[in-house]
């Protein structure tokens, strides 16, 4: 019996830190993923901001089918048809507009608008989405608004990505509405070029093992 997609909030459960991901060659895709998921990573975004991102998605599903994997940069309801054929099993955007809510809901698709403001927060919220990207987090910064937000919405869980460093991660993980924080630093460019999969597992290690509330 096929098993019902994950919500959006389970996904999230799956990880205390989210690898975004800018793949130029989807040849590379598999092995990544692999190695991603060896660190004990299992849920990761690519964002779709190169030619390769659908076949770099495709490539990271059949690769490892445990994973849960999401296209980001979705800004349209083409964006969410290109990710939903590609198989993602969800999608990210910076921002939320009505059109973009309604391809999401048509697609039934896991997703994780980006926000930046309480009347943002509020919208999504009217869409029926309570788990939200709080972008750009601008390192340490965000978490003091996370803390406020929290008591105004205690229904809505955040990721908060842009510039979060590890030594700033502890501090997002201890919010009641923080579970996930998204970062690139998991797979340097340098380590993706030189196809490093041991030290891209080593720093998914170092991710997985950030302890939430």
């Amino acid at each position: 019996m096929p098993t019902s997609p994950r919500t959006m909030r389970a996904i999230l459960a799956r990880t205390p830190v989210m690898p975004i991901l800018t793949l130029h060659d989807a040849s590379t895709a598999g092995d990544l993923a692999q190695a991603l998921v060896k660190g004990g990573i299992h849920v990761f975004e690519v964002v779709m901001r190169t030619p390769q991102a659908v076949a770099a998605v495709q490539a990271m599903r059949e690769a490892t089918p445990e994973a849960d994997i999401g296209m980001g940069t979705l800004m349209t309801p083409e964006d969410v048809v290109r990710a939903h054929q590609a198989g993602a099993q969800f999608g990210v955007s910076p921002g939320l507009t009505h059109e973009l809510a309604q391809a999401i809901q048509a697609h039934r698709m896991a997703f994780l608008p980006g926000v930046a403001t309480a009347s943002e927060v509020m919208q999504a919220r009217a869409f029926g989405l309570k788990e939200l990207k709080y972008f750009p987090a601008q390192g340490p910064v965000g978490a003091a608004w996370l803390k406020d937000m929290s008591q105004v919405f205690p229904d809505v869980l955040f990721c908060p990505t842009g510039g979060i460093r590890p030594p700033h991660i502890p501090d997002y993980l201890a919010l009641p509405n923080c579970c996930t924080v998204g970062g690139s630093w998991i797979v340097p460019s340098d380590l993706l070029n030189d196809r490093d999969w041991a030290g891209i597992t080593a720093l998914a290690q170092l991710a997985s093992r950030f302890q939430t509330h």
